[in-house]
């Protein structure tokens, strides 16, 4: 059985090497896409994420990306014809509704009348961890049924230690979404396969494999308690195995999340023998 790239990892890791806090350049951003998108472990690497405020800085060469919406909402429709005028294959755009302690709502409404005027480009509405979640995330979901390609997408980290959500708050959110069937992305803070406490800053981190193993048991009927107890293992033994048993088959709810380099979540999982680029 091959063990390249099981389908539970595909495209999990977005390349997000143009993001700030270290962003490289356009072209050796490009250049280096274009490796990660030829390699053996490809089916691992999902878009290059571009910021929307480079857009016409930069000619832009043609590639498929991810347009991050870091410029006001208004401004998202011409970023996007920019972008398809020079050739670029905008796979789905990721935009903030508001910021921490704002009312999610309008900025959800704005971003569905954005979606509803893009035949069908998938849509992430980034809302905060914060007052209004549910609400929002009840109506994208309506927005969904209705027809519209948009799906939430959650910052789990950043410069403030309340900007990290604990185990139970994350695993609430993660069951609010399977509850809604709602798919979800992540940004912020997924440094690491397995939670850690960053030695430098004190954070404590979510890991990414942590919140692939507790979408999956989200997705079987786990409870908020169970979600969170494989959100909150420090250790990868727990981990693997329920993620070696469910490799074959669709990675259910969790669409992905950003690396500023795809080797370093790839080479963890190489690491606990989830990929190995070869058969067994």
């Amino acid at each position: 059985m091959s063990t390249m790239v099981p389908p539970l990892y595909a495209g999990l890791v977005d390349d997000a090497s143009l993001l700030p806090p270290s962003p490289i350049g356009l072209t050796d951003a490009v250049a280096k896409h274009h490796e990660h998108a030829t390699a053996w472990y490809r089916g691992l690497v999902g878009s290059l994420l571009v910021p929307a405020s480079t857009v016409g800085i930069e000619q832009m060469p043609r590639l498929t990306a991810g347009l991050i919406g870091d410029v006001p909402a208004a401004a998202l429709p011409a970023t996007v014809e920019k972008l398809q005028a020079a050739g670029v294959v905008v796979e789905h755009v990721e935009a903030a509704v508001a910021r921490r302690g704002e009312d999610p709502q309008p900025g959800v409404a704005t971003l569905c009348r954005f979606a509803e005027a893009q035949n069908g480009l998938p849509l992430y509405a980034e809302i905060p961890l914060s007052w209004g979640l549910l609400s929002a995330l009840d109506s994208v979901a309506e927005a969904r049924a209705g027809g519209l390609s948009i799906a939430p997408k959650f910052r789990v980290g950043g410069l403030a230690a309340e900007l990290f959500p604990t185990p139970v708050e994350l695993a609430a959110v993660i069951c609010a979404c399977r509850d809604r069937q709602l798919p979800f992305k992540l940004a912020a803070g997924l440094r690491h396969a397995t939670r850690h406490t960053d030695p430098e800053t004190g954070f404590t981190h979510h890991g990414f494999l942590n919140v692939l193993v507790a979408t999956l048991i989200a997705a079987g009927g786990g409870e908020v308690a169970e979600v969170a107890e494989a959100l909150a293992a420090t250790h990868p033994v727990p981990l693997v195995e329920p993620a070696r048993t469910h490799r074959d088959g669709p990675r259910p709810l969790f669409v992905g999340f950003g690396a500023a380099n795809v080797v370093e979540p790839l080479t963890e999982l190489v690491r606990l023998g989830l990929i190995n680029g070869g058969y067994e």
